[in-house]
């Protein structure tokens, strides 16, 4: 329940998680309205350049203090951010943002299984490759071959987006390893959107639905989870992130009508138990 204190209202972990997941996926499924004007490139554009800008505004790092270490990591980790939202935007270009979620998680639920040794993950594993092979291509004539490919691919650089945060938060303060992290994701993306052509279509009502977009899957749920972190293990945190792909699932059906067979909807549930079962039955974090 909702606390109340002498100087502040304080919400409970959970609710601040829930309200995080449907932030973000609420901001994806406004990104992919922009696609039939912006294209994926120069949403990404708008989403990366914005979110940059908002955490600018909020941590204010200090560039001339970072060393060469620091810099290196976080050009690699700027790069993988960016690369990584565009390839899922391009994924979902071409499949419906719930199946293209489940996929893209498939990335983390694959690096939690390399970090453990359990034969309980068997088990895991198992759920997870059955997920995937109920919505793969060559059993579902109406997925996008490509699109389902690219929405993998971003799993792996999410995957590879983990272990670069983990890095870098090691070598400064994770508020300002986000936010260099995020201006020189720019750097890639920003070039690619003014030459592709696509911004060319921006007008007033695009450009606030992009900052729209940027405050929905950045500033507001980085914020939020931020603030739930402070009341979760990471344990039970990742086990509520699992809950991701079923959020992108009803996103697409209530903002987008993308409806999913019961097979697909199958699918998300294996996933998302999955994941859940390999956080909750992982060795427990030191912190």
């Amino acid at each position: 329940m909702i606390k109340y204190s002498r100087n502040k209202l304080t919400i409970p972990a959970v609710p601040l998680v829930l309200l995080s997941m449907i932030s973000l996926q609420g901001g994806a499924a406004i990104a992919k309205c922009l696609f039939p004007v912006l294209g994926a490139i120069g949403t990404t554009t708008l989403r990366i350049g914005f979110s940059a800008l908002m955490l600018l505004a909020v941590f204010r790092p200090d560039f001339r203090q970072l060393n060469k270490k620091q810099w290196l990591h976080c050009l690699a980790y700027g790069a993988c951010l960016g690369v990584m939202n565009l390839v899922f935007y391009l994924a979902i270009r071409r499949i419906p943002l719930g199946l293209g979620v489940t996929l893209e998680f498939t990335g983390p639920l694959v690096l939690g299984l390399f970090g453990s040794r359990k034969p309980l993950d068997l088990l895991w594993a198992l759920l997870a490759c059955i997920g995937i092979a109920l919505i793969a291509p060559w059993q579902h004539n109406n997925i996008d071959i490509l699109g389902a490919t690219l929405a993998i691919l971003a799993g792996v650089l999410w995957a590879s987006y983990i272990v670069l945060g983990g890095k870098v938060s090691r070598l400064m303060k994770g508020g300002d390893a986000v936010t260099v992290g995020m201006c020189l994701g720019t750097v890639f993306i920003v070039p690619l959107g003014i030459f592709s052509g696509d911004l060319a279509a921006l007008d007033l009502r695009l450009l606030l639905m992009g900052i729209a977009v940027a405050l929905l899957t950045s500033a507001i749920p980085f914020t939020l989870e931020m603030r739930a972190l402070k009341q979760l293990s990471t344990q039970h945190f990742g086990i509520l992130m699992s809950l991701h792909p079923a959020f992108a699932a009803l996103s697409g059906l209530l903002f987008l009508q993308e409806h999913l067979s019961i097979l697909q909807w199958a699918s998300v549930a294996c996933v998302i138990t999955a994941s859940a079962g390999v956080t909750y039955f992982s060795k427990k974090p030191k912190d």
